[in-house]
């Protein structure tokens, strides 16, 4: 465009020079020798405007040069752009893998930012920028965040992906995808999301289930089977062996071990509970205070103060100050020095 309008000033201009020239000071003509070269004899207005043609051509590729070299600068910030909307868009959706290469200062500042930021829709935010790939994803990270369910197969994200992870949670929670299918296929589904799976469905399921795909067990899950057992609902009977091996899946700490009695106190029969201990206690240290609970829960004194007796003087003050404290008529809850 600008150089369009300075071709057609420059013309006006050298025709001016011409004219004027031609009209004015001379119309005679003169030949010229350049470089042992001779030139047919023209007119001196002529030869007035040859070098300001020559300076309009230079002009003009002075100008269409560096034009090319905007236009190649232009072509980055473009191209830069693109990526920048991809990586905006691969924030939105959690991808962890992001692998983009910018030209430019400012984009390569805010492109290496976004490489390392996830980002989150606060509240409920309508799709209102002014690109369809952004507005696209930014509904689709909101209706599953309402719990609706999305084909996300066009943004080929792994399964591990957080809004993977939750868009199959809301299939399940909507019936569209069975629990057991889930457990079924486990290259298809996020081990996370089988492990919450697992927890919802040991609240029902036998036995058996549970030992089959136990490699899903945590321990709210171990809990949730624990507090199954004779119980009024649901109820399910399990040998210590079972329950050992579960055990065995996990690592648990002496807190745990406690809290895996308290559960087993409002439906275990006593002497399992009692056994059980026993054994775990044989095994695993960790395992030792949850069997002192157990014996002074069960009010068994005796074989809880053998234990106490044999240990050493720094080992299980709080079940030693509870042992003196009942031997001196003082009544407390036991829970109170676990």
């Amino acid at each position: 465009m600008y150089i369009k309008r300075y071709t057609i000033a420059s013309f006006i201009l050298i025709a001016l020079v011409g004219w004027y020239v031609y009209a004015y000071v001379t119309q005679g003509s003169i030949g010229i020798e350049l470089f042992g070269i001779s030139l047919p004899s023209l007119s001196i207005a002529i030869w007035v405007i040859v070098p300001l043609f020559i300076l309009y051509i230079a002009s003009v590729l002075h100008m269409s040069f560096y034009n090319m070299l905007g236009g190649l600068k232009l072509r980055k910030y473009e191209k830069d752009y693109d990526r920048i909307i991809d990586a905006i868009v691969d924030a939105y959706l959690s991808k962890a893998e992001r692998n983009y290469t910018f030209k430019t200062p400012r984009y390569k500042l805010l492109g290496g930012l976004l490489a390392n930021t996830t980002l989150f829709l606060k509240g409920d935010v309508s799709p209102t920028t002014d690109n369809d790939k952004i507005n696209d994803v930014l509904k689709a990270v909101g209706s599953i965040k309402s719990g609706e369910v999305v084909d996300l197969k066009p943004y080929n994200l792994k399964i591990d992906n957080p809004l993977v992870i939750q868009n199959e949670r809301n299939r399940y929670k909507k019936g569209d995808l069975s629990g057991e299918d889930i457990l079924s296929h486990p290259n298809k589904y996020a081990k996370e999301l089988c492990k919450e799976v697992y927890a919802d469905l040991v609240k029902t399921k036998s036995v058996n289930f549970i030992e089959k795909h136990k490699e899903y067990l945590i321990k709210e899950s171990l809990l949730e089977i624990l507090s199954r057992i004779n119980a009024d609902e649901n109820n399910i009977d399990v040998s210590n062996e079972t329950l050992i091996s579960l055990f065995n899946d996990l690592n648990l700490n002496t807190k745990d071990y406690i809290d895996i009695s308290k559960v087993l106190s409002n439906g275990m029969i006593p002497e399992q509970r009692m056994k059980l201990f026993e054994i775990l206690s044989n095994e695993k240290e960790e395992a030792m205070d949850a069997y002192l609970y157990t014996l002074y829960d069960l009010e068994m004194l005796a074989p809880a103060n053998d234990i106490l007796d044999i240990s050493q003087p720094d080992e299980y003050q709080n079940f030693k100050a509870y042992r003196a404290l009942k031997e001196c008529n003082k009544h407390f809850n036991i829970e109170l020095f676990i």
